[in-house]
């Protein structure tokens, strides 16, 4: 594709775009099927003045079309819906007239090829001379129905209900897809919006700008891919520190080529875009439909920050009680235990047949009903409460029962669908999200418990590189790189011949330990796969097999002696993968997985952005699997601090130096004494040799 000039982002803001008192559309149609006449449709109740443009002139759904953009005066916003060969001097003639934004709604730029990308760089720089703020192009538009603005492809968007929820989406069609799906769901739309390919307003500007909105409460956010980072993060900080964000990313199948050793192996684009996302404080889910869910509870309850927010459940049937129970345990939350003294109130409210620690069942609703919510939500370990009972009118009055805990309670049920869409009013009147089963109460309270959860933790500030590793090091180099940085390795010696080798086993072997023999060379990096480790060797024989298989090991420099490193055998313990890449989008990412015997255990690794804090580190390693964490096999509990110590200085080394493009500690044994990195690899670019870090480390002895 061919490069186009950077986007200036300007500090005025985008009300302009979003919040026009004047629309000219340029490519306005009176012919039914043309883009222009669905958008002059889509149009129809912008309360303030609309222009329409046809180089034609005439009459175009009732309106006097004019013949340019230069004939109006006081516009706003330009839509344009004109081909793309157009588009330049249409936003030419918008400089001409004084136009602040436009919209650019049609496809066949950078996104369709070489020819395309050179017209956008043309539509980029008229833009940026102009000052005007630009969406898209290739976009549908944009839908704003509490202010009665939908500059959108659509027709129908016209009609959507207002609301507070806001909509960012990279495609247009997935933008309309949740405008619709909220609708369905009963919850009114703020904004929603469609980047198209975001020459100029991208994620961050869309994103401060919902932030600073009073009449936002959330906001969805859908990612194909990402541009910048960085930006998006800081943006996503700003504001889920103000109001909740939903994330899908896009491209669940999408593994990013970092061939070159485990680490790379194990993230991809996608993975490493959704651990970003959280980590910048966005709910992320799986599906639409689980956004749409996550959205319904998260405009009406949100929690305080908090590392461990408790769920309280009543139901008044049991198995649907019983499904989101398993739903949210299948999501690691587990529902704590009422108290005694709860328990003690509720067992003067219900029949003792009932279950009636948490979950709470009460059989069928009765007039008690309120009094157990209160009781439930009462529970000093229970933060947020999950109600799900069956509509039946007599039964059950939600709002009168749900009312004194509003704000901090989610309801589900199941009914007729004009007498559940009557209960939804009013329980939204009364701040009641009001949901539409057993998995969608899951999936809202999993929602409200992660918001809480991901902003409890603090990061660190970003790091700045200043240094360089100038090339691909060898594991003697690694390990000597990662020893400055406090990370444990164990004793090694470097041996440039077999009498040096031998030299050195007599050493390690000296009061009755084992060593392990390995190829030295930087670039053999898998090289268990090519005969290049030899673990258990005590004896000069074992020493004499190992070398042999060594030796003949493909690609050694004619003439040059192969280079062996010869190392202490670690104690015993069970073994975790700490890696670290430099990804394209979002820089250093560090990796925590399993290895050895517990990969069986098949647990996703774990991704943070680097640089981490203590808090980070810490949270990254409890992210493990309890049956680790709490001693696998026999061996003993996980050093929570230790193994943080080594993820924080792993990040520290990417992040300091900038040419690192991938760092592997596989294995790392956590031992007795201490997490210890059995063998590293440090991935950069060939560099000019002053560029080189001088690295120390044993010597072999004499």
């Amino acid at each position: 594709m061919t490069a186009q000039p950077a986007a200036v982002h300007r500090p005025d803001g985008l009300a302009v775009m979003f919040r026009p008192a004047s629309i000219a559309v340029v490519g306005a149609s009176a012919h039914e099927g043309k883009a222009g006449h669905a958008m002059v449709r889509a149009l129809r109740h912008f309360p303030g003045t609309l222009h329409l443009v046809n180089p034609r002139g005439g009459d175009v759904l009732g309106r006097t079309a004019l013949r340019s953009l230069r004939e109006a005066s006081d516009v706003d916003l330009a839509v344009l819906v004109v081909p793309p060969d157009a588009v330049p001097g249409a936003l030419a003639d918008a400089r001409d007239a004084g136009v602040r934004a436009a919209v650019v709604c049609a496809g066949g730029f950078a996104e369709s090829g070489p020819q395309g990308a050179r017209i956008q760089e043309r539509v980029v720089a008229v833009a940026q001379e102009a000052g005007i703020r630009l969406l898209g192009p290739n976009t549908s538009g944009f839908m704003n129905p509490v202010d009665r603005t939908t500059a959108n492809f659509m027709p129908a968007v016209a009609d959507l209900a207002p609301g507070s929820v806001g909509v960012v989406a990279q495609s247009g069609g997935v933008n309309l897809a949740l405008a619709f799906l909220l609708a369905r769901a009963g919850v009114g739309l703020r904004l929603g919006v469609g980047l198209g390919n975001a020459v100029d307003v991208d994620f961050p500007e869309v994103l401060d700008h919902l932030a600073r909105d009073p009449a936002t409460t959330a906001v969805g956010l859908h990612v194909e891919g990402v541009a910048d980072g960085p930006a998006l993060v800081a943006a996503l900080r700003r504001t889920t520190a103000r109001k909740p964000v939903v994330a899908f990313k896009v491209g669940r199948s999408d593994v990013s080529e970092f061939a070159r050793s485990h680490t790379g192996a194990l993230t991809g684009s996608y993975a490493v875009t959704r651990a970003a996302l959280e980590q910048a404080g966005a709910v992320v889910v799986d599906s639409l439909e689980e956004m749409v869910a996550a959205l319904v509870a998260l405009r009406a309850v949100r929690l305080p920050a908090s590392e461990r927010p408790g769920v309280g459940l009543l139901t008044g049937q049991a198995g649907p009680g019983l499904v989101v129970t398993d739903a949210l345990g299948a999501r690691g939350i587990a529902l704590p235990v009422l108290t005694d003294a709860t328990q003690r109130r509720i067992a003067e409210l219900l029949p003792p047949l009932t279950f009636q620690r948490n979950p709470v069942d009460t059989g069928r609703p009765s007039p008690t009903f309120g009094d157990v919510l209160t009781a439930v939500a009462g529970d000093p370990g229970v933060d947020v409460v999950g109600v799900y009972a069956l509509d039946e009118p007599g039964a059950l009055d939600p709002v009168a029962a749900l009312r004194p805990v509003g704000g901090r309670v989610l309801f589900a049920s199941g009914g007729p669908p004009d007498a559940l869409a009557a209960r939804r009013a009013a329980l939204d009147a009364a701040g009641i999200p009001l949901l539409s089963g057993p998995g969608d109460l899951a999936t809202g309270l999993a929602a409200v418990v992660t918001d809480a959860r991901v902003r409890a933790v603090a990061d660190a500030p970003p790091l700045a590189p200043t240094r360089s590793v100038g090339r691909t090091l060898d594991e003697h180099e690694a390990k000597a790189l990662l020893e400055a940085y406090g990370v444990r390795t164990p004793v090694r010696y470097v041996a440039s011949g077999r009498a040096q080798a031998r030299a050195a086993l007599a050493d390690l072997v000296s009061d009755g330990g084992r060593a392990v023999v390995k190829v030295l060379d930087a670039d053999v990096l898998h090289k268990s796969d090519v005969g290049g480790v030899h673990v258990g060797v005590r004896d000069v024989a074992g020493l004499e097999r190992a070398l042999d298989a060594i030796d003949s090991i493909p690609g050694a420099v004619e003439g040059t002696a192969r280079r062996y490193l010869l190392e202490e055998q670690a104690a015993p313990g069970f073994e975790v993968i700490v890696g670290a890449v430099r990804d394209v989008a979002f820089g250093p990412v560090v990796l925590l997985g399993l290895g050895g015997l517990t990969a069986e255990l098949a647990a996703e690794p774990v991704l943070r952005l680097a640089p981490l804090s203590v808090a980070r580190s810490e949270e990254m390693v409890r992210a493990l699997p309890a049956a680790v964490l709490g001693g696998f096999r026999g061996l003993p509990p996980v050093d929570v601090a230790a193994l943080a110590g080594v993820l924080r200085a792993v990040g520290q080394v990417v992040g300091e130096h900038g040419d690192i493009t991938e760092l592997d500690l596989n294995p790392v044994r956590l031992t007795a004494d201490g997490p210890v990195v059995l063998d590293a690899v440090v991935v950069a670019p060939a560099a000019a040799p002053a560029a080189v870090v001088p690295l120390g480390g044993d010597t072999c002895p004499a």
